[in-house]
């Protein structure tokens, strides 16, 4: 008589199917192919609308975007970060600049004058109705930088008090791509023109023009009219130091006239600028315009929630997003909305996204996580930079955050770029998930554009919490070098632009792959008794020794 062997041959095959499956749920999960949000695109889709008439503080469009977010948050489960309250109120002052005169160079009883905003662009974060420079001396300041540990001064044997300084963007390392000189082709944070005004201001000058350049800039003229005309915002109150009466940029062209005029070209002066012994000097003629100011005080918000923690509910991670954008702007053809999708309704997405992960851990995770909504990110950080004078939970006990901006749309890669690379212990865990995802780090593709030092991760890792800020490399699967190259250009052509929209080219698939890298991370330092630290000879490193001392007190 014959053994039926087939029922015992079933169990087995059975059996071996259902671990083969469950080990493909866990590759898949690991690999970032099973989707992690089924709610994700219409989140985006929600905050990128019309509706939301591209998200500017202050506005009935800021205001839709605080109390949608603030909802998400309540659906979600997440206990209130400031009290009984989602929201953190931060003061802010909505100016805007009306009737601007042209800008008026003479030298010896000849005038050049330039119009706003095509030629220039000017404004003040000075508090008055009238702004007012007439005839104030232009001095070339060259990059208007000030680094003693780069033994660098701009403004050496040279009183600027009253003038108008005209300097260039970037700094002089990008010139050229001398390693040695500040940090090479990466710009440092003295290339941003946040710090290029504050120094001014510090040095006592009335003015300060920026020469724009699209290259050494990262971003083109368009960029800087379509941002800094329009209402712009400032914290309100006092401690925002000193500041020029007149902040502004000029155009390439509008800088090479002047400097035609002043005897010399453009090239001659980035020439000087670049020697050892440069000299600030006066460029013999004066600079003068003019423009009515309206200003008005008005409170916006940071919104903010978290995840208890079960075991050390006082240590946090942050998950943190800005969720302004440009707002709208009325025109000769009609109202022009910029809706911000990419930048960045794909953040604040994320972050909802994130925070409904972690709300339904089981168990929760140990220490607490924080996902935080900052405003005014595209006025100069204003909102991130108020939350970490103004913690919600102490940056002592922060244990690490990631900072999600303008999140890849164009599908998943086999890279990753990092900003910053290699600043702190935080890529040691991006780098352990992405392996799993098999894929690489790389250093972000284009260190010249400073973003290490332009988004919100910024005013954090200042006060020395480990941030990480990463985003899809250009290696798409699938894809050849010429589509990254158009993807790379799409995603420049729409920056800061109404066209910002969902398009039919957005691969959702690359989301995905990216937000279970981040939560994996935020998981893994929720359930751990982990304190990532900066690199030695970070800049951020004796920051963060001293809040461990701090901690240790506690």
């Amino acid at each position: 008589m014959t053994k039926n062997v087939f029922p015992a041959f079933s169990w087995l095959m059975s059996g071996l199917i259902t671990i083969l499956f469950l080990i493909s749920c866990q590759s898949n999960q690991n690999s970032g192919n099973e989707p992690f949000s089924n709610s994700y695109q219409q989140l985006v889709e929600t905050l990128s609308s019309p509706e939301f008439e591209g998200r500017a503080p202050t506005t009935r469009g800021g205001r839709k975007t605080v109390a949608f977010i603030e909802e998400e948050f309540k659906r979600i489960g997440l206990l209130p970060a400031n009290g009984d309250s989602y929201r953190q109120p931060v003061p802010l002052v909505e100016v805007t600049g009306e009737n601007i005169s042209p800008l008026v160079l003479s030298k010896a009883g000849e005038e050049l004058s330039f119009s706003y905003p095509e030629e220039m662009i000017v404004g003040s974060s000075v508090l008055q109705d009238r702004i007012d420079l007439q005839e104030s001396e232009l001095v070339f300041a060259g990059y208007g930088i000030v680094a003693p540990e780069y033994g660098w001064n701009d403004y050496k044997n040279i009183d600027v008090t009253g003038k108008t300084v005209i300097v260039l963007v970037n700094d002089p390392g990008y010139e050229l791509k001398d390693s040695t000189l500040f940090t090479g082709f990466a710009m440092t944070y003295y290339g941003r023109w946040g710090y290029k005004y504050a120094e001014a201001a510090r040095q006592g000058a009335a003015a300060v023009l920026i020469v724009h350049e699209t290259d050494p800039a990262s971003y083109g003229w368009e960029v800087v009219r379509n941002s800094w005309s329009g209402p712009q915002y400032q914290v309100g109150g006092d401690g925002n130091g000193p500041e020029v009466l007149v902040k502004g940029w000029i155009q390439k062209s509008t800088a090479e006239q002047l400097f035609e005029k002043a005897g010399y070209t453009l090239q001659d002066l980035k020439t000087m600028a670049l020697e050892a012994g440069f000299q600030p000097f006066s460029l013999e003629m004066t600079a003068s315009v003019s423009f009515d100011q309206y200003y008005s005080q008005a409170e916006c918000y940071n919104v903010a929630g978290y995840v208890k923690g079960s075991e050390y509910p006082d240590e946090t991670i942050l998950f943190m997003a800005h969720w302004d954008h440009l707002g709208k702007v009325e025109g000769p053809e009609g109202t022009a909305i910029y809706h911000g999708a990419v930048d960045n309704a794909t953040g604040v997405a994320s972050i909802i996204a994130l925070a409904e992960k972690f709300a339904a851990m089981d168990p929760p995770p140990q220490r607490s996580v924080v996902f935080l909504a900052v405003t005014a990110e595209e006025s100069g950080l204003i909102g991130s930079a108020y939350y970490a004078e103004n913690p919600l939970f102490p940056l002592e006990k922060t244990v690490g955050g990631i900072n999600i901006d303008a999140v890849n749309v164009y599908g998943p890669t086999h890279d990753l770029n990092v900003v910053g690379y290699n600043a702190s212990q935080m890529q040691d865990y991006l780098e352990q998930y992405a392996t799993e995802q098999n894929r690489v780090l790389k250093p972000e593709s284009h260190p010249e554009r400073g973003a290490f030092y332009r988004s919100d991760h910024f005013p954090l890792m200042r006060k020395g919490v480990p941030m990480l800020y990463a985003g899809s490399g250009r290696d798409y699967v699938d894809k050849d070098e010429a589509f990254a190259e158009w993807a790379e250009q799409d995603l420049r052509s729409r920056y800061h632009r109404p066209t910002d929209v969902i398009t039919e080219h957005w691969v959702w698939e690359g989301i995905d792959e990216n937000l279970w890298l981040y939560f994996k991370i935020g998981q893994e330092l929720s359930t751990s008794r982990d304190w990532p630290r900066w690199r030695e000879g970070s800049e951020f490193q004796p920051i963060r020794e001293a809040t461990e001392e701090m901690r240790s007190e506690r």
